[in-house]
């Protein structure tokens, strides 16, 4: 009766783990890509979507965590 809420809770935690990893990953893409754009705004293009790229990549961890739930 134990071990399967010892599981649940187990599967929680690493769902919420894999979500802080991944809010600080696109927090940073973010920033990162800011200012690269400060510094060279005419490449602007190209950054942004090399910085939606690298945040979908970053998002995609939390799936993967909830779909080995």
């Amino acid at each position: 009766m134990v071990t399967p809420m010892l599981a649940e809770v187990t599967g929680s935690i690493q769902v919420g783990l894999a979500g802080l990893g991944s809010a600080i990953g696109v927090g940073l893409v973010g920033m990162k890509a800011s200012e690269a754009v400060g510094r060279n705004p005419g490449a602007f293009g190209k950054i942004i979507a090399i910085a939606i790229l690298g945040m979908a990549l970053a998002e995609a961890i939390v799936f993967y965590a909830i779909l080995m739930k």
